[in-house]
């Protein structure tokens, strides 16, 4: 994935986007007070890697429709500016979610939290960390929208971008409520757990920023339509690469502890199709064990066996590689820039095969 997201140099370039606007808003709160430079500080290090994935389909996405040359830094910075929508959704994640790590990093919650710890102040740390995160998620929403619409491209095209960023905010928050519903309700069908991918993932790790890119090129129809084809079905593939990496993944390259999603209870698609498949035994054991915080190695080992017997893992599998087929014709069916289409198809390939 390394080489397509550093095509035209993007992480280089979103990165030095994400640092000039931190710095900018540090001025901001500093002036307020020195107390806040901890949240500075907690941005920085999460927004300091990343995959960058939405800045990079949004920018391919405007650079596929024929984005006008002369305004490419500024179609860099708009697609930069999705980072921190991107790190106010992983905060109140993590917050939603109750977990310990994001990239190999405390979360920012149990950041917080350690700092209230650390200095011995009055009340629960706990409740200081979840505060003091839901705050600096807020912040990342704001500021995603100064980075975004303080680009100068015109003003109608500008207003086309603001509808896409709009709706893209909202199937968010939605596919987010969607996914603590499914908590709350213990999980159910294949078909329900696939409506919080599409609404919390898909649309919004790819489709979207798609549309955005595409918007600010004053794109047709044509190819906003090439690219929801392209990806809705790839956005899908990624998030089941992500449940799969979630159960399966390398610690090492994941930057979370083996089998998290499993102590967190999360009812993805690979859980539910396991679920439909298993016997009464397995169906026992993965209600004893999932979302089960203290879950040492062996349960995370007995679910894994449950997964892969089952067949949950192959089913997936062959899910992504069925989506990423689809993906890639839908390519095809818009006259895009070469270069975009070369890049684009390298992303499609790479996010379905990831290991990180």
């Amino acid at each position: 994935m390394t080489a397509d997201l550093d095509a035209a140099d993007l992480r280089a370039r979103v990165q030095g986007v994400v640092d000039r606007t931190i710095a900018r808003q540090s001025d901001v709160l500093t002036a307020v007070s020195p107390d806040l430079a901890p949240l500075v500080d907690a941005l920085s290090a999460l927004l300091a890697g990343g995959k960058r994935l939405r800045p990079a389909f949004a920018y391919w996405g405007w650079r596929g429709a024929g984005g006008d040359p002369d305004q490419d830094e500024q179609a860099m910075t708009a697609a930069a500016g999705l980072e921190f929508l991107q790190a106010c959704a992983l905060i109140h994640d993590d917050v939603m979610d109750g977990s310990d790590t994001r990239r190999g990093l405390p979360a920012a919650h149990r950041r917080f939290a350690g700092v209230h710890r650390d200095e011995q102040w009055l009340g629960s740390p706990e409740d200081f960390g979840v505060g003091a995160a839901i705050l600096l998620g807020d912040l990342c929403l704001s500021w995603a929208d100064e980075v975004i619409f303080g680009c100068s491209f015109a003003p109608a095209t500008m207003a086309r971008a603001k509808a896409v960023y709009d709706e893209m905010r909202t199937e968010l928050m939605a596919g987010q409520y969607l996914d603590l519903l499914e908590q709350a309700r213990g999980g159910g069908s294949v078909e329900r757990a696939l409506q919080v991918v599409r609404y919390k993932s898909a649309k919004y790790t790819i489709e979207r920023p798609l549309h955005l890119g595409a918007a600010l090129a004053d794109a047709p129809d044509t190819v906003l339509a090439a690219y929801s084809g392209y990806g809705l079905p790839l956005g899908e593939a990624f998030q089941l690469r992500d449940d799969i990496l979630g159960v399966f993944g390398d610690p090492e390259q994941t930057g979370k502890p083996a089998g998290d999603d499993l102590r967190e209870g999360k009812r993805t698609v690979l859980i539910a199709t396991a679920v439909e498949r298993s016997s009464p035994e397995q169906a026992s054991a993965i209600r004893r064990h999932l979302g089960d915080p203290g879950l040492d190695a062996s349960g995370v080992a007995e679910l894994r066996a449950i997964i892969t017997e089952t067949g949950a893992l192959d089913h997936t599998e062959q899910m992504i590689d069925a989506l990423l087929t689809q993906s890639l014709a839908s390519l095809d069916t818009a006259p895009l820039d070469p270069t975009a289409h070369e890049v684009l198809t390298g992303l499609a390939h790479a996010a379905t095969r990831r290991t990180f």
